[in-house]
């Protein structure tokens, strides 16, 4: 298991060694002694599976009680993943990391509580799983529109159709979002 820097200290990309013949492959998606080595120290409450459509675009979410981390991978299909630095008291607010997920690749991302997060699916259809360090509650949860000046997103749309649910539709603007201290 490799453990990647991004531009953002916190936010890592982890590329899992895979084993694989004709059979088929094999690879540890979670390894709590090799995350925390990595400084990454994590407990996992809740387990979810999102598909999508081309074009979706979801995000930029987060909660501002009850943060929740989130390691997220691709099982099947292709993202771009972004994450925003949402923390006041960071040297990198504002600032994002986007990298590709796919099947093929096997990539995950670690999205630290206190980050925002969104994705814009690029294959036909995603599958898209993520493990959280806290409950979804959506009393708390957020939303800034995906396409921000102030953070300046460079999302790969090509001529693609973005499809938003009504929630990012009506996302806040960044300037005037709730962040962490």
């Amino acid at each position: 298991m490799k453990f990647v820097s991004t531009s953002i200290p916190d936010v890592v990309v982890v590329e899992p060694e895979v084993f694989g013949d004709a059979r088929g492959l094999f690879c540890e998606t979670w390894h709590d002694r090799k995350f925390s080595d990595a400084g990454i120290k994590a407990r996992f409450v809740q387990a979810n599976h999102s598909r999508s459509e081309r074009g979706v675009l979801r995000g930029i979410h987060y909660q501002i009680r009850q943060p929740q981390g989130k390691l997220v991978r691709v099982v099947g299909g292709e993202v771009f993943d972004v994450v925003v630095d949402l923390r006041r008291s960071s040297a990198t607010f504002g600032q994002w990391v986007g990298v590709v997920l796919s099947e093929e690749n096997m990539r995950e991302i670690w999205v630290p509580p206190g980050f925002g997060h969104g994705f814009l699916t690029l294959s036909d259809r995603v599958d898209f799983l993520y493990k959280c360090t806290d409950f979804y509650a959506p009393e708390h949860e957020r939303c800034i529109i995906w396409d921000d000046p102030d953070i300046g997103i460079k999302w790969p749309l090509g001529d693609m159709e973005i499809i938003l649910s009504q929630k990012d539709k009506n996302g806040v603007a960044f300037k005037d979002a709730e962040c962490f201290p």
